[in-house]
């Protein structure tokens, strides 16, 4: 463990075996953190009443401020919680909040995340693993991101907003309704436009389970069906892989409708 010494550290600090702080740090509060995670200097790690927990080997770059009070004019100083997973990048001036007490008291991020500069994370959101947020990206409170999404730089989620997991957000859309999972969307107001062929091949799709994806996603989105005749006729025209039913799952559980 090395703290430069220009650094404060107050309150109930736990710092495992490896992990190395730089100059000019503020780690105030109830704070965690793994062993092998290197915070860059000038990061402010914590806040009063919140609870911050960090996983290992993770990267926090200069002037990050993590686990601050979430941007909410109901919180009151309740003792919520920020959970870091394992082997994250936290690029220069990101902003991640603690959770305010409307829902699980938790604001999560896994494992393997690369966050690039200037990203915000608000309070309650979940972001999944292996997940990439490109600059000056913005996520309103409660958005859940799921495993292996990509999104461009300068978008906008909205509060509660929902994005499936394998899809592709281009730069600078705007998103208020859920994405659809292994889909590419884009626009203001972001809508589904296409299947991320590319994505599911690399991660290791078949071509033929590409396929099944693809038809499924073109069964929603094309024509006038109604989500539910569209979801009857996946039922009937596509194979009902583990990939497919997740896709069903995921359309049936939307709170704010697909944006299509």
């Amino acid at each position: 463990m090395k703290v430069h010494p220009t650094s404060i550290i107050q309150g109930d600090v736990e710092l495992a075996d490896g992990v190395e702080i730089g100059p000019y740090c503020l780690i105030q509060g109830r704070v965690k953190i793994g062993k092998g995670t290197f915070v860059e200097g000038h990061v402010t790690l914590g806040s009063r009443h919140g609870i911050v927990e960090i996983g290992e080997n993770n990267h926090l770059a200069p002037g990050s401020a993590i686990g601050g009070p979430p941007q909410d004019i109901g919180y009151k100083n309740e003792a919520t919680t920020l959970r870091i997973g394992n082997n994250n990048v936290i690029r220069e001036f990101s902003t991640i909040n603690i959770a305010t007490t409307k829902g699980t008291k938790v604001t999560s991020i896994g494992n393997n995340n690369y966050l690039m500069a200037y990203t915000h994370v608000g309070h309650d959101c979940e972001i999944h693993n292996n997940v990439v947020i490109a600059n000056n990206t913005n996520l309103g409170g409660h958005t859940v991101i799921e495993d292996n999404v990509t999104i461009g730089g300068v978008c906008a989620f909205n509060q509660f907003s929902r994005i499936g997991k394998g899809s592709f957000i281009a730069g600078c859309s705007v998103v208020n309704k859920d994405i659809l999972p292994f889909s590419k969307a884009q626009g203001n107001y972001a809508v589904c436009r296409a299947t991320n062929k590319i994505g599911l091949a690399r991660r290791g799709f078949s071509p033929e389970e590409v396929e099944n994806v693809h038809r499924a996603i073109r069964i929603v989105l094309m024509g006038t069906d109604t989500i539910e005749e569209a979801l009857a006729r996946i039922e009937a025209k596509c194979q009902m892989s583990e990939n497919i039913q997740y896709f069903v799952n995921f359309i049936r559980s939307s709170k704010r409708g697909i944006a299509k």
